[in-house]
């Protein structure tokens, strides 16, 4: 199972640095989305992504359809997760830091597109 993380972790990375070496940039959070959260998150966002069904992932992909569970969570910590990666909200440390592919503006896209996805706003 450690060896399958290192592999779908080290997949995702490549991913990604190909994707900023090749000057390859979204124009909009959903694009974005489809670029690096599909494989873990679906492309519903429903936590239906190639990783978790095929991979056994050990912790299963936040649902971000689920109105209730994600309205939990602030904008802070959607900003968060995406920025440093699972581990830093104690979450799969096989989801990445993506602070060193995104910029500040994307990240705060894509929390907004996150919240579209849910149909909700952080509770306050």
């Amino acid at each position: 199972m450690v060896k399958l993380g290192y592999f779908l972790n080290g997949f995702m990375l490549f991913f990604a640095a190909t994707a900023a070496l090749s000057g390859l940039r979204a124009e909009t959070a959903k694009e974005n989305y489809r670029l690096y959260c599909v494989q873990c998150h679906g492309t519903q966002g429903d936590g239906g992504g190639v990783n978790n069904t095929h991979g056994g992932l050990a912790v299963s992909p936040r649902d971000h359809t689920r109105a209730e569970e994600m309205a939990k969570l602030s904008d802070e910590d959607l900003r968060l997760a995406i920025a440093e990666g699972g581990e830093a909200v104690d979450k799969s440390e096989l989801m990445p830091a993506w602070k060193y592919t995104l910029t500040e503006r994307e990240i705060s896209e894509l929390v907004v597109y996150l919240r579209e996805l849910c149909a909700c706003q952080e509770k306050k």
